[in-house]
């Protein structure tokens, strides 16, 4: 596949799965996270909805990237990405214990995966456009035996919720929305945001 031409894309993200799915997509980019310390805890009394903490999450990551780059006429896309159950945000488990307690809870349960988006150019910060998008999902219920073995196998560590839909699962489906979104990247609206024509950017 031929590279998209747009310019300079920065990916404001350490997340192999997010750098893939961009490059999969046929864009070219540069890979730059944001600095240590950006994210933050979520506090209900804090933010409206679990929307509103990964809009926030999604914009400190862009806005950290974009110090490095004043007013240059560049894009920095950032996302943040949790699972929402039962009304409790899941972010990356913090050890194998709070990933049991974490599926546990998604056991024979809907749920939401909610991403949230920033795309930033330094030069017009003022366009900066921010949405979430929503992704939900069923989980099976996981017997002991399942849910030992996929404790086992290490793949929860590093995810939101403490599961990877791209492991492969059958014991998860999307009911609505992407997997890209559950991936990690809601790439076909990316893609759609950086189109060449009537899209988000300054040309």
């Amino acid at each position: 596949m031929e590279p998209f031409q747009f310019k300079k894309i920065i990916l404001a993200s350490a997340s192999p799965r997010r750098r893939d799915l961009l490059t999969s997509a046929g864009f070219t980019f540069q890979v730059l996270p944001a600095d240590g310390g950006v994210e933050t805890e979520y506090i209900p009394e804090k933010f409206a909805s679990p929307a509103d903490y990964v809009l926030q999450e999604a914009r400190l990551k862009a806005e950290n990237v974009a110090r490095r780059f004043p007013k240059e006429d560049i894009t920095i896309l950032a996302c943040d990405t949790v699972a929402v159950c039962k009304d409790e945000i899941l972010g990356k488990p913090a050890d194998r214990e709070d990933a049991e307690r974490m599926l546990r809870l998604l056991s024979d349960s809907e749920h939401d995966v909610i991403s949230g988006l920033c795309l930033l150019n330094p030069a017009f910060p003022k366009d900066t456009h921010q949405e979430t998008v929503v992704t939900r999902l069923k989980m099976d219920v996981l017997t002991e035996e399942m849910l030992t073995a996929y404790l086992d196998s290490g793949k929860w560590e590093g995810k939101a919720g403490a599961f990877g839909y791209q492991d492969g699962n059958d014991w998860l489906h999307v009911i609505s929305g992407t997997e890209s979104n559950v991936v990690g990247l809601p790439l076909e609206r990316i893609t759609e945001l950086l189109k060449p024509a009537g899209g988000w950017f300054h040309f």
